[in-house]
């Protein structure tokens, strides 16, 4: 299957399921410049070099890894970044609250509100805090479209993210998920989600209340 989810007019994104766990595996890349992040090296590595491979294709410069952005800690989403790490030489970053737990050293500590700046595109850096304290979603605004959020397991169709059943940690999430996201995209605004289908904001907008009223 091919893995061209997107070609927008600056890059294009592409992505895999891997494992057991229908990990979602995304890589943008700058069509000029060959640039390319990574979101999530959750595992299979082969499977991992093949996507970025693939994404060699869309771009006539040489394509570079330049980052590995994690969304958040937990095991099933960094099984393979040490590994990519290590065969690519990409730097690193995740949220600032998660950064210690991940298994390689994290160059750039992230922020509610940090753009990362590449050559040939940025990405924000948006807190959502809930799910794992430093949950980061990141957003590549196209110039001549909506919005993409990669949202990690913050938010997905039909609901936010796992947080065990703490009214705490649900109540920031969701909150956070509303203010961030939500009150600052249009319905259009794609959400490209850790695991499973992609979704937009306005699909989901008119459950976020249905979703305050059950605590999950």
């Amino acid at each position: 299957m091919d893995s061209l989810i997107h070609s927008l007019r600056d890059v294009t994104i592409r992505s895999i399921s891997v494992s057991e766990m229908n990990n979602n595996v995304y890589v943008v890349t700058s069509k000029s410049t060959g640039t390319q992040v990574l979101i999530d090296a959750a595992d299979d590595l082969p499977a991992i070099q093949q996507l970025l491979n693939d994404a060699a294709a869309d771009t006539p410069a040489t394509p570079k890894l330049a980052r590995i952005a994690t969304t958040h800690q937990h095991w099933d989403h960094v099984r393979a970044l040490g590994e990519l790490v290590a065969a690519t030489g990409a730097t690193t970053s995740a949220g600032a609250d998660d950064a210690d737990a991940l298994p390689v050293p994290v160059d750039v500590r992230l922020g509610h509100g940090d753009v990362e700046r590449f050559d040939g595109f940025e990405l924000l850096a948006v807190h959502l805090g809930g799910h794992t304290p430093g949950s980061i979603a990141f957003v590549y605004q196209d110039p001549d479209g909506p919005a993409h959020i990669f949202s990690g397991d913050s938010l997905f169709p039909g609901g936010v993210g796992n947080t065990q059943n703490d009214p705490a940690r649900f109540t920031s999430l969701l909150n956070d998920v509303s203010e961030r996201l939500f009150d600052a995209y249009p319905d259009e605004t794609l959400v490209h989600p850790g695991h499973g289908l992609p979704t937009t904001l306005g699909d989901e907008r008119p459950h976020l209340e249905e979703w305050r009223a059950r605590g999950w």
